[in-house]
């Protein structure tokens, strides 16, 4: 008897390790059961064009507004992301649409006595699905973003038309690296010969090694903030839900993505758009119809990209009095742009609900919280969340007070019932708390 998509999802989640819930023992580095993986199916992936996105920070983001703009452009595009915050096919989409629950029943159960055997991780097997998917529906093209890393990252059997490296901080340092450096250099993995890539932000420290990966590949390098390749040149708030970035070759484009960090993102996505250009997958950039053509549809593409690829959880506005905003931001890095966001919050009184998980650096981050704010500690339904009495002592020993609860449901209707019409509430800290918001209480 055929299993429900419960049953499968269950399976898929209980049976295969899987980093999500088990940390280190779901993880797998290395590319042999990937690479056994792919001769099953036949190199699905050669049968379409693919753009490959790794970095620390605005992966997701990055990948689903160049998403979006192939998909303005006419293109049918294939999109695969990490992690799914409610419905596991959040992960897998032919333009914005989600794998049918049918397909991966049948997927699971007619490769199951193939993959078994080889137990590969959750990621690995999630990773063929897509690919084939991608084959099956027949796209021109798909946007892959890495899961960890990107040298032994099971989506780099691929040979992109081009690479994107968003940036590069500390996180996953037990799989990764303890510098910068070793870190930049996993990441720096998925450049490959003679092909094109982009960088979103570099320091000092990491922009030696992706040049050394460029020069050893024959690879043409772009550094998007460099001031030569730049192109936001300011942004404004039109209101709660869209940005005006002004841009060197676009012109003024809309977008409704509102995080502070988002500046940097659209910044890399332009200077990858103006890449695809010249190799001829968008319009002719030399013209003047060429340029407006292309304002048009960057605005389209960016004003509803979350309509066009199911984009959740970044800095949403889930709700106006009082207001509520979640963002998955969930490392020290992305906590330096949301954290300079709370404080400039204009409201009577700010909530905030945080949890996150165990291998994040939740003491530096700690002392990155707002003082004044009304805190709700909590734990997502999650095996390597923190449990909220550990965030709360800690928490208190910087200053800060709040209660716990032991589920971000709880923690939420608490906030909601003592929060006044013109009161703030943040909910964030990992992106596990964000999918239970989104789960349990939307």
């Amino acid at each position: 008897m055929a299993m429900t998509y419960r049953e499968t999802t269950e399976y898929l989640f209980n049976q295969l390790p899987m980093f999500e819930r088990n940390g280190d023992k779901g993880y797998k580095s290395g590319l042999d059961n990937t690479l056994s993986l792919d001769v099953h199916f036949g190199h699905p992936h050669y049968s379409y064009k693919t753009i490959h996105v790794a970095g620390t920070n605005g992966k997701g983001s990055c990948s689903s507004l160049i998403a979006a703009m192939l998909q303005t452009v006419g293109y049918k595009v294939g999109l695969y992301t990490s992690p799914h915050l409610v419905d596991f096919r959040e992960r897998i989409r032919v333009n914005g649409r989600m794998v049918s629950e049918q397909y991966v029943i049948e997927f699971v159960e007619k490769e199951r006595h193939f993959f078994e055997p080889m137990r590969p991780s959750f990621f690995e097997l999630t990773t063929a699905m897509a690919f084939k998917y991608f084959e099956d529906m027949k796209v021109d093209i798909a946007v892959i973003e890495t899961g960890l890393g990107g040298r032994l990252d099971c989506t780099n059997i691929i040979n992109p038309i081009l690479s994107i490296i968003t940036n590069i901080s500390f996180d996953h340092t037990q799989f990764l690296g303890d510098t910068l450096a070793k870190i930049a250099n996993e990441k720096a993995g998925i450049i490959k010969d003679d092909t094109p890539v982009v960088i979103g932000n570099a320091s000092d420290e990491t922009q030696s090694v992706f040049l050394n990966k460029a020069l050893e590949t024959h690879s043409e390098i772009i550094f998007a903030q460099n001031e030569k390749n730049k192109e936001v040149t300011g942004v404004q708030k039109l209101d709660d839900y869209t940005l005006l970035y002004n841009t060197r070759s676009f012109g003024d484009i809309k977008c409704s993505l509102n995080g502070n960090y988002q500046q940097e993102n659209v910044n890399t996505v332009l200077v990858a758009v103006k890449n695809l250009m010249k190799q001829g997958y968008l319009c002719d950039f030399k013209t003047d119809k060429g340029r407006e053509c292309m304002r048009h549809d960057l605005t389209e593409a960016f004003v509803n990209v979350s309509e066009l690829t199911g984009l959740r959880g970044r800095w949403q506005l889930m709700k106006t009095a009082p207001k509520v905003v979640c963002d998955t931001g969930h490392n020290l890095a992305g906590w330096e742009f949301i954290s300079r966001q709370l404080q400039a919050v204009n409201c009577k009184q700010m909530h905030i609900i945080f949890g996150m998980v165990n291998d994040k650096d939740i003491d530096n981050v700690i002392k990155l919280l707002p003082k004044k704010a009304i805190y709700y500690f909590t734990e997502a339904d999650n095996h390597r969340a923190l449990p909220w009495l550990e965030i709360q002592g800690k928490a208190v020993a910087n200053g800060l007070s709040g209660g716990g609860y032991p589920s971000v449901k709880q923690a939420f209707a608490a906030a909601l019932k003592r929060a006044a019409h013109d009161d703030f509430i943040f909910v964030g800290g990992s992106s596990y708390v964000v999918a239970d918001f989104l789960r349990d209480c939307i």
